[in-house]
């Protein structure tokens, strides 16, 4: 039977250290607290073993051999992985100098040698308020869901919108042509992609719901789900100011459908002015809105679709970002395949 059961929920503990006794040591406190504990003696196996999802909370040695908890604490956060991970760096280094070395390596709390149980307790417990506001993605998700679903023909378009987000970013990740895209910036689009659309629900019903062209006064109302979802974000942001998805998701909002010529709306914004996020959502949304059908039309074939694509590299499209689709097609495919449930695939 555990000895304490201070925490809201059990969590699995990726433990690290090269140091036998020390290892046991920590796996034992911490199963002690009623959590489940794996332990690896080397970094190349932490990372390796993170990449399943299965660990949220690493407790590493910051000195071991070969690849340390540093490099390891980097190379996790230059990862993508299906959840944050939250890192506590063990060290028995003091100073200034080693902590801001270990926060900018990506580090999240420190722990002394030697290790008090209770300090490792409260450390633990730290962790896992962190990891509760993850809990936000699925509200930003809930959020969007709700404006789609005044829409009822929209289908898995968020869905499928956030899958193509990530791949476009993924693809600008490998080619290193941004240091700012890294795992957490393919995390971020891929969690706030979906509020793109949040704007809808201040529209009336005669615009959003029309059943046919709409007209220019009625179009003029509609392109103004981009500020209203934004002055909303916005307004979110200013409550809860540094909190980087809110910032990414108002630049989704009010940015995917600017044009990369200039000529979209709502600034008119030109080229590398465009937020990236919103480039990228502006083509993942086009290609869904393409290859859906609408009251207004049927669905393309997604070789139509990729031929209008095409032919809009640099004046709706970065060029860039088309060839990105251009080399990842087969995947669209499949994550359109693998979020279509009822509408059949036309390729």
């Amino acid at each position: 039977m555990p000895k304490f059961v201070e925490h809201s929920r059990i969590m699995r503990i990726l433990i690290v250290d090269d140091e036998p006794v020390a290892l046991m040591a920590l796996d034992h406190a911490l199963r002690e607290t009623g959590h489940e504990v794996d332990a690896v003696d080397n970094a190349d196996d932490a990372l390796r073993i993170l990449k399943n999802g299965m660990h949220r909370l690493v407790i590493s040695d910051w000195i071991m051999p070969g690849t340390d908890g540093l490099q390891l604490c980097r190379g996790i956060r230059q990862e993508e992985l299906p959840g944050y991970v939250y890192f506590i760096l063990v060290t028995s280094r003091d100073g200034t100098d080693s902590i801001v070395e270990g926060l900018s390596a990506g580090a999240d709390e420190f722990l002394p040698k030697p290790i008090d149980p209770a300090e490792l307790r409260a450390r633990v417990r730290a962790a896992e308020r962190v990891l509760s506001l993850e809990t936000r993605d699925l509200a930003i998700f809930s959020m969007a869901k709700l404006a789609e679903s005044r829409d009822p023909e929209t289908g898995a378009h968020l869905d499928r919108v956030r899958g193509y987000a990530r791949l476009l970013a993924e693809h600008i990740r490998r080619a290193g042509l941004d240091r700012h895209v890294d795992g957490e910036f393919l995390r971020l689009i891929y969690v706030t992609s979906p509020l793109h659309d949040i704007g809808k629900v201040g529209l009336p019903d005669s615009v959003l719901l029309k059943p046919g062209k709409l007209t220019s006064p009625e179009f003029e109302i509609m392109k103004t789900h981009t500020t209203i979802g934004a002055r909303t974000l916005e307004a979110a942001e200013r409550a809860f100011p540094g909190v980087g998805f809110l910032r990414m998701a108002r630049d989704i909002a009010q940015h995917h459908h600017e044009r990369f010529d200039g000529t979209g709306y709502p600034d008119g914004l030109v080229g590398d002015g465009i937020p990236l996020s919103g480039r990228i959502v502006a083509l993942a949304d086009v290609y869904d809105a393409l290859t859906s059908k609408r009251v207004y039309k049927p669905a393309f074939a997604h070789e139509d679709a990729r031929q209008m694509i095409f032919k809009e590299s640099g004046q709706h499209f970065d060029p860039f970002l088309v060839e990105a689709f251009r080399d990842n097609e087969k995947q669209f495919l499949q994550i359109r395949s693998r979020t279509t449930a009822s509408e059949p695939v036309v390729v």
